[in-house]
């Protein structure tokens, strides 16, 4: 089935609630007036519980099939947070926020699982209960945790979670999901190289923390090129390194910072433990002491089998077999989705924005064309898996 006819004829309402969304960005947990917002036009759309404050500005609606809700109930999830960035769209509706935008369209996740909430609010045509979830503090904050942890899951009887991420690239109307991971755990850590500082021109009365930690960099490589199976993914980058602030000083301290992506939870381990003992064996060997601070994020975004075959199926209904890739190659990226994936079974989709700027750019923008294709899916994913009668 192609897209919806009534969400045809909503597509301009759910571009409005996305266009005034995207000119008021709000950063992770401080997301009160679009958490307000949402919960506003939930209450207007008449469903059956609209409750907040889960995870601080979490906002969560519940929708009823005519039978009561009595049966499976079935979760999906928005997040509404934006990102520290000054845009650069020129678009009319822009941030009116300095430093603030939505770069990475999570103001077109909200505005189209609004735009599914009110038809399922209107038309009931399935049996069981709809949860829809609109989350805070995705980007880094662990928004997603924070409302698990507020008793998200056990609050409402919670069976499946499914979730969506906008993707730049892929045209609209095409989706593209697979099974197992899809998007990466995210680490990061912080590495303190303490040398001996002196003159630049007797480099031997000194412990350099600066060829120290230039051969760190390399060494750390090898996680990624001799320690992971060819056919595993990891990626270990450095991407600070600060140290010294004179020519003719060798200074006392630096330090590296960077991050750790891996697609298994052992590959996850294994980098995490090679890491550390490399750092500090690469100072014991300039004589330089070392601190790690190693900090996990997210965990690795695993989708589960049987609801993954379903919502492709689903998608396929909508865009055709052809515009659905059920085998698309894992990001390394992050997602807090991950968080309600270890709670329950579900799948995380990505749909076409078609060619946009990348995500996190400032000239970044949600593709208004991609609404009615999102809204329709999470309608059809609703009726499908709580068939009506």
């Amino acid at each position: 089935m192609p897209i919806v006819n009534r969400v045809a004829d909503m597509v301009e309402e759910v571009i409005g609630w996305r266009h005034d969304i995207h000119a008021n960005p709000e950063l992770l947990y401080d997301t009160e007036r679009t958490a307000a917002k949402v919960a506003d036009l939930l209450k207007d759309f008449g469903l059956d519980e609209v409750a907040t404050g889960l995870g601080k500005n979490g906002v969560v609606g519940v929708i009823k099939g005519p039978n009561g809700g009595s049966g499976k109930t079935i979760a999906l999830r928005a997040d509404m947070d934006a990102l520290p960035i000054e845009e650069m769209t020129g678009k009319p509706y822009a941030s009116k926020n300095p430093g603030k935008m939505h770069a990475c369209g999570h103001d077109g996740h909200t505005a189209m699982l609004l735009g599914a909430a009110k038809y399922l609010a209107e038309t009931r045509n399935f049996d069981g209960t709809v949860v829809v979830i609109f989350q805070p503090a995705e980007e880094g904050g662990a928004g997603a945790k924070a409302m698990i942890d507020d008793g998200l899951m056990t609050r409402w009887p919670i069976e499946e979670v499914y979730g969506m991420h906008n993707y730049p690239s892929l045209p609209i109307g095409e989706f593209a999901m697979r099974k197992g991971p899809i998007m990466a755990a995210t680490d990061e850590f912080r590495i303190t190289i303490t040398g001996k500082g002196g003159h630049a021109a007797r480099p031997n009365e000194t412990i350099d923390p600066i060829v120290c930690g230039a051969n760190m960099v390399s060494a750390l490589q090898t996680i990624a090129s001799r320690n992971t199976y060819p056919l595993e993914s990891v990626v270990v980058s450095v991407t600070v390194f600060q140290s010294g602030s004179a020519f003719n000083i060798i200074p006392q301290e630096a330090i590296l910072r960077g991050t750790v992506r891996a697609l298994k939870p052992e590959v996850r381990e294994m980098a995490e433990r090679r890491l550390k003992t490399i750092a500090v064996s690469v100072g014991e060997a300039f004589g330089a002491a070392v601190d790690v601070h190693y900090k996990r994020g997210y965990p690795v975004t695993m989708n589960h089998d049987a609801q993954t075959e379903f919502a492709a199926q689903v998608a396929t209904s909508i865009s055709g077999p052809d515009k659905v890739n059920t085998n698309v190659n894992p990001m390394m990226g992050g997602e807090d989705f991950s968080y309600m994936l270890l709670e329950r079974p579900g799948a995380f989709i990505f749909a076409g924005n078609g060619n946009s700027a990348a995500l996190h750019h400032p000239a970044y923008d949600f593709n208004d064309d991609l609404i009615p294709y999102g809204c329709s899916y999470w309608i059809k994913l609703v009726e499908t898996a709580l068939p009506a009668g």
